[in-house]
C-alpha cells in the first residue's frame, strides 16, 4: 500500500474517530463508510444489513470459495478524555475500543480489491453493527440479504493492547469467552421504617446472592467467571423499608456449553435463596456473547499470512477472558479471529484516552490481503 493511499485510510479513521455512535444507531458511520467505497465500485452493495450494517461484495469470474471479512461500526457510551486533534465530537461517546481503525483496515481492503478483482469465488467485506452489545452479528446472520453470501469462511481482527505493535496474537480453537449479563430481580414487601418486621426485605437475600454468585465458580470444573456489576436495593427513602432488589452479574466461560451450565446454576442458587427468604424472584438475560472459537483451517491461513509478511507471532495457550460477538459466526462457518497488538505502552480498550495506532492499518490490510491470495488467486 503507498503513501498516498495509506494516508487516505488514516485520514477516514480519523473522520470516523470524530463521530461515534453507539450500538444500533449507527446510520452516519454507515453514510460515511457507503461514500467511501464509491470510488472501489463493488459488484453488489448490500444496505441495512441486520439494522445499518453494509456488506460489499467483489466477485471473481470463476467458481470458489465466499470469504467474509468483518469490522465493527459502532462506538462506546465513554467520554474521551485526552487532547488529540480528532477528538470525539459526540458528548459522552467514543471509540475508545478502535472500532474505528478495524473499520480503515476493511476499507483498505475495498481499495485494493477496486484495483485486483478476485480470480475466482466471492469476497464480502462486512461492516457489522451493534459489536459492543452482542446483538449484530446475530441481527446480520438472521437478514435474509446476508443468506445470499454466506461465507464458508470468515476472518476478523481486533488491536490488543498490552502486546508488541503489529505483533500476531493467534490460537487455535477457543479465542474469547462466551458470556451473558444476568438481571436478577428479587420482590418482597415495604413496611414503615420503624416497623420493618410488618414488611419483607429483600436485603440480607440480596447481600447473600452477591456473594454466592462470586463464589460459584469455584465449584465448576472449567473455567467460568461471574462479576456482579451493578446492585440496587429499593430506594433512598428514609422512612420505607425496601421492598425491592436487583442484581446484575455478568456470567463468562471460555466454551458456550459451559456458561449454559454456569448461568442454571446461578439461577438454582439465586432462587433458593429467594425461597428461604418468601421472596418472589425472576430473571432476565442481555448482551449474550458466544465463545469464538477459531477453525483449524481459518487458523492456517492466518498463521501463513503472518509468516510470509515476516511479522512477529505469538501463540496463546489461554483464551481471552473478554467477549466478541464474532463468536455467532463461529458457530455458522469456519472463523479466524486473530488480535494485532497495539503497544505494551498502549491505553487499554474502553479507557477514556485510548486511540488507536494508525501504525497497524497497513499490517492489518496486509494480513488479510495475503489471506485472500490464498483464497482467491492462487490454483
Amino acid at each position: 500500500m503507498n503513501k498516498s493511499e495509506l494516508k487516505q485510510l488514516i485520514d477516514f479513521r480519523k473522520t470516523l474517530h470524530q463521530y461515534p455512535e453507539l450500538s444500533g444507531e449507527e446510520k452516519e458511520t454507515a453514510k460515511r463508510v457507503l461514500e467511501f467505497f464509491k470510488a472501489f465500485e463493488p459488484d453488489e452493495v448490500v444496505e441495512e444489513l441486520g439494522g445499518t450494517g453494509l456488506a460489499f461484495i467483489y466477485e471473481g469470474k470463476e467458481k470458489g470459495q465466499t470469504s467474509m471479512f468483518r469490522c465493527e461500526l459502532d462506538g462506546l457510551p465513554i467520554k474521551e478524555d485526552h487532547a488529540i486533534p480528532h477528538k470525539s465530537k459526540i458528548e459522552g461517546k467514543s471509540h475508545t475500543c478502535g472500532h474505528d481503525g478495524h473499520m480503515a483496515i476493511i476499507a483498505g481492503l475495498g481499495m485494493k480489491l477496486s484495483n485486483e478483482r478476485p480470480k475466482k469465488g466471492k469476497v464480502v467485506l462486512l461492516f457489522q453493527p451493534a459489536e459492543e452489545i452482542g446483538e449484530g452479528a446475530q441481527a446480520v446472520l438472521a437478514d435474509k440479504k446476508f443468506h445470499k453470501h454466506n461465507p464458508d469462511v470468515g476472518f476478523a481482527l481486533h488491536n490488543l493492547p498490552g502486546y508488541e505493535k503489529n505483533q500476531v496474537v493467534i490460537k487455535k480453537g477457543a479465542f474469547a469467552a462466551a458470556s451473558v449479563g444476568m438481571i436478577v430481580k428479587l420482590k418482597g414487601r415495604n413496611s414503615h421504617s420503624a416497623h420493618p418486621e410488618a414488611g419483607n426485605s429483600p436485603a440480607e437475600a440480596m447481600a447473600k446472592c452477591l456473594v454466592a454468585l462470586e463464589k460459584l465458580p469455584d465449584a465448576m470444573k472449567r473455567f467460568t467467571l461471574v462479576t456482579v456489576i451493578h446492585a440496587k436495593l429499593g430506594e433512598a427513602a428514609f422512612g420505607t423499608t425496601p421492598g425491592e432488589a436487583v442484581v446484575c452479574a455478568t456470567l463468562r466461560a471460555y466454551e458456550n456449553e459451559t456458561r449454559d451450565i454456569l448461568v442454571a446454576y446461578a439461577e438454582k442458587l439465586c432462587t433458593q435463596i429467594a425461597k428461604e427468604y418468601g421472596l418472589e424472584i425472576s430473571f432476565e438475560f442481555v448482551e449474550s456473547f458466544a465463545a469464538t472459537h477459531n477453525d483449524p483451517e481459518a487458523w492456517d491461513y492466518g498463521n501463513d499470512a503472518a509468516k510470509k509478511l515476516g511479522l512477529k507471532v505469538k501463540h496463546i495457550r489461554i483464551p481471552f477472558r473478554w467477549s466478541e460477538d464474532f463468536g455467532h459466526f463461529s458457530k455458522k462457518t469456519k472463523t479466524l479471529l486473530f488480535g494485532l497488538g497495539s503497544g505494551t505502552k498502549q491505553p487499554q480498550l474502553h479507557e477514556p484516552n485510548f486511540d488507536f495506532p494508525d501504525g497497524l492499518i497497513d499490517t492489518g490490510v496486509s494480513m488479510f490481503w495475503e489471506i485472500i491470495q490464498k483464497l482467491h488467486f492462487e490454483d
